[in-house]
């Protein structure tokens, strides 16, 4: 067991780190393992070593992103914890201060996780990227915050949302509606992420004017998309020639994001997955980068890492059905 004293001189900056009565702190003693104690701005804190140096880097640095202008939430305090356990020599600066896009709520979009930042910078330097990983790892949400930045920076026309309409259970003739409607439910997660970062109004304007598009993979066929940003969603479950009819669509101008859990498909035992066979089969093709996730990049509730992790040790997740 050892103790470790360390204090932060901007009594503000501290006020911050240490969130509403003392919220992050007692985060930090939770998951790390530690004890603490708060006199000031000042803290104790006592444990075993590897503990103790992690939560000492993890208030250090934290308090470095708060003197840098950073608003530290309470989820980022989680995050942090979580990154320098992993790799205690990562520099949160690099992924936290990595502005991706500022939200309508004013709610800065940024890497969580080091494969986060890493998917960032591939998006940035290729015309393809493909991320695959489990549910609540971002891989939709920052691809959303990327195209609306590339947008906003003028650097495409048009933003493009697809995703294959394909039943988790039930049948589409079983809902309402005519065909927009009955395909609705499926797009609803790409529209929660636009209202996210452009706010409902605003994101029904864009899509209006034709700066925005949402439609089922199916309307892509024979279309050229130039000058787009391009994401294809829920990828696990394309066939082989719904994938490689995404992809030919790309023209000049454009760059393309497909996201896909493979762990989740839900086409029938007979069918392969477009996600899969292109994973195996682009994986050598340059300016085509892949980007994978695992359960320590969840950015959603604490449970649902514990979730992923309970089911992947029961060997139940990724079991197809049966037609």
């Amino acid at each position: 067991m050892i103790k470790h004293e360390i204090s932060f001189p901007d009594n503000e900056a501290a006020k911050q780190l240490y969130g509403d009565l003392n919220r992050n702190i007692t985060t930090i003693e939770k998951s790390a393992g530690v004890s603490i104690k708060a006199r000031g701005t000042s803290l104790s804190i006592s444990g075993l070593q590897h503990e103790v140096e992690v939560a000492e880097a993890t208030f250090n640095q934290l308090y470095g992103l708060i003197k840098e202008g950073y608003p530290v939430y309470p989820s980022d305090v989680a995050y942090a914890l979580r990154i320098l356990e992993r790799s205690p020599k990562a520099n949160l600066k690099d992924i936290f201060l990595d502005k991706v896009y500022i939200t309508a709520s004013q709610r800065v979009v940024s890497p969580k996780s080091i494969n986060q930042k890493l998917y960032i910078e591939s998006i940035r330097n290729n015309d393809i990227v493909f991320s695959i990983g489990p549910a609540g790892t971002g891989k939709t949400y920052l691809a959303v915050a990327m195209a609306v930045s590339a947008l906003a920076n003028n650097l495409v026309k048009n933003i493009v949302l697809a995703r294959p309409a394909v039943e988790a259970g039930e049948k589409l003739g079983f809902l309402p509606g005519d065909m927009a409607q009955k395909v609705n439910p499926y797009l609803r997660p790409l529209y929660d992420a636009l209202h996210d970062m452009l706010g409902g109004e605003r994101t029904a304007a864009m899509i209006d004017q034709g700066y925005i598009e949402i439609a089922p993979l199916a309307f892509m066929r024979g279309r050229t998309l130039s000058n787009a940003f391009v994401i294809l969603d829920e990828a696990q479950n394309t066939t082989n020639e719904q994938m490689m009819m995404f992809l030919t669509r790309l023209g000049f101008g454009s760059q393309a994001v497909v996201t896909g859990d493979i762990t989740q498909i839900d086409l029938p035992l007979n069918v392969s997955s477009g996600l899969v066979n292109a994973k195996r089969i682009l994986k050598s093709v340059k300016g085509i980068s892949f980007c994978t996730f695992t359960d320590v990049d969840v950015v959603r509730h604490h449970l649902v890492q514990d979730i992923i992790r309970a089911y992947e040790k029961t060997g139940q997740r990724g079991k197809r059905k049966k037609e």
